[in-house]
């Protein structure tokens, strides 16, 4: 957990504080945090509640201990404790308990994880031009507001150059709440035009390159809208996100095969031939799915039932540092490409996070090679896997593009 996933987290606990009518006082924008001084408690310590101890009328030792908690269970927190007048110490997890509560939260939360609730109850309204960069932008500011909460209504102007746009907006996913002038209050999404229509996008494109072609660059740069969307190869930034998520699918299918499941490190392995009946975190997770019919695992795929397990810690391999912070990191960005109105953000995301899993497919399989029994080690780097893939389709959705299983 970085300062700023503790000063979100802390944030979120004075907003919950707030919500249940425990604390009264206004929610600030930002909670500061800062590494404790030397002789010190903790790994990071924050006067939030000397900060809201004279708006809620309350001493802050009340309002350090409703904080408290509602952070001591978040994940990523060891301890967390009350010091002197009022402040908050935190100690944080060891780095492997960090990495597995990021896998338990994905395999909980599923597509859904990295959303949140920033901005439950908030009625908000979008307006965009009648031209297809703004419409698409604006469908996918939507999506990431809705995430976090949002009531979102979009509107569209109703004169324009692209006449005649809604039945190819539809197949492009965009469907406005409203056409007319917007209301001063409207937040205007306005990127650089696309400089051609829906229907000329779709006809070239197709509706999952057209939209990352249009959502990939940033509001204020030009959209790159040529064949090079199409091309199937590492070039292409979508094709090699997409590629990602594919390969997540097809490792744990070809782990069934061999007669085993995904385990994060430090649980029990589960699955077939390991003597335990079920995987405790399966059910959620867009990427289960059964062995293909007809496939016969090779003799040497399963596992000794009875053999002991051992726990070689696989996240202490240098290539799964990168993703793991990446995934840590994941519900953040979706934070703030809502805030920002920003979908380009999450387009990079979901880049690094492809790059990342290669890395480390690459350098660390899932999968046994040869005559290599499936082992501990195998069965962590499959949860790790599958949690990548969980996000780079999880991020797609928010884009409103498609993660195909097969490529």
């Amino acid at each position: 957990m970085t300062p700023a996933d503790l000063s979100r987290t802390v944030l979120h606990a004075v907003r919950r504080a707030v919500d249940e009518d425990v604390l009264r006082a206004p929610v600030p924008a930002r909670v500061r945090v800062e590494r404790t001084r030397p002789g010190g408690s903790g790994d990071y310590a924050c006067a939030v509640a000397l900060q809201l101890a004279g708006e809620a009328g309350l001493p802050a030792l009340e309002v350090a201990r409703i904080l408290r908690e509602r952070v001591a269970a978040e994940p990523g927190i060891g301890r967390v404790e009350v010091t002197g007048p009022g402040f908050l110490s935190f100690t944080l997890d060891a780095p492997a308990d960090r990495d597995r509560a990021v896998l338990d939260a994905v395999r909980e939360r599923g597509l859904a994880y990295g959303h949140g609730v920033a901005f439950r109850g908030e009625a908000l309204r979008l307006h965009h031009a009648r031209e297809v960069r703004a419409a698409v932008t604006a469908d996918a500011v939507r999506r990431l507001l809705a995430a976090q909460g949002a009531r979102v209504r979009v509107g569209c102007e109703e004169a324009g150059a692209e006449a005649g746009a809604e039945d190819a907006w539809a197949r492009l996913g965009v469907r406005p709440d409203a056409y007319g002038p917007g209301a001063p209050e409207d937040a205007v999404i306005r990127p650089v035009p696309a400089g051609v229509t829906g229907a000329e996008l779709l006809e070239r494109l197709g509706p999952d390159a057209a939209r990352w072609g249009l959502l990939r660059p940033a509001a204020h740069d030009r959209a790159a809208l040529g064949p090079d969307l199409l091309v199937q190869g590492e070039a292409n930034p979508l094709f090699r996100v997409r590629y990602a998520y594919a390969r997540t699918r097809a490792l744990t299918r070809n782990a069934a095969a061999l007669g085993f499941a995904s385990a994060p490190e430090g649980a029990a392995p589960v699955g077939p031939g390991t003597g335990r009946d079920s995987d405790p975190y399966a059910g959620p997770a867009p990427y289960a799915e059964p062995a293909a019919a007809g496939v016969e695992a090779p003799a040497h795929g399963s596992p000794e039932p009875d053999a002991p397990y051992a726990d070689p810690a696989p996240y202490g391999e240098p290539p799964a540092r990168p993703l793991l912070d990446l995934l840590a990191d994941h519900p953040g960005v979706l934070l703030a490409a809502a805030r920002h109105r920003a979908p380009d953000r999450v387009a990079r995301q979901l880049e690094a996070v492809a790059h990342a899993f290669f890395d480390f497919h690459d350098s660390c399989s899932p999968l046994p090679s040869g005559d290599e029994k499936p082992s501990a080690a195998h069965r962590s780097r499959l949860a790790l896997a599958e949690a990548a893939g969980t996000v780079l389709a999880g991020g797609l959705s928010l884009l409103g593009i498609s993660a195909p299983a097969h490529l």
